[in-house]
């Protein structure tokens, strides 16, 4: 487990023991306030574009999950063979999972769909359910306009 702010980090075992601590600069959300404050794109630590691209990545995996089904490890493993770096990549978390007592028999994994995005629009390619998640359901008068 990680508990984190903005800034630190601190990793725990699975009794709450602090295994870690990480540090690291100014806070990144502190820092965009200062920036948007001064009106300096130079005070940002990184180009906005790769804080929403960073953060992309995660929603990414998240529309991914929910889209998925709990499934079995060897289906998993069936499902992703022809992937090398996918399947050793599933297989070191399984290790992991094992180290710290988490039986897969009982609680199960969830396999999602691979989406590839096209960049220039920021859409999924042919997954009309993950492109439904990319934007809530808004109510007046909170809606988000439609800009192309």
């Amino acid at each position: 487990m990680v508990v984190s702010s903005y800034s630190a980090a601190v990793a725990l075992d699975k009794d709450g023991k602090e295994i870690q601590k990480f540090s690291g600069s100014e806070d990144h959300f502190k820092n965009f306030i200062h920036a948007c404050r001064s009106r300096r794109v130079d005070d940002l630590h990184a180009d906005i574009l790769e804080g929403h691209l960073s953060s992309a990545l995660c929603h990414t995996g998240n529309i991914s999950h929910r889209l998925g089904q709990a499934q079995n490890p060897d289906a998993i493993l069936e499902t992703i063979k022809g992937d090398r770096f996918a399947a050793e990549t599933f297989e070191r978390m399984k290790e992991h999972l094992a180290k710290n007592e988490v039986d897969l028999s009982k609680d199960k994994l969830t396999l999602g769909p691979v989406l590839k995005m096209n960049g220039k629009d920021e859409r999924f390619i042919d997954h009309d359910a993950a492109n439904a998640m990319l934007k809530d359901t808004y109510r007046e008068p909170f809606v988000v306009p439609e800009i192309s």
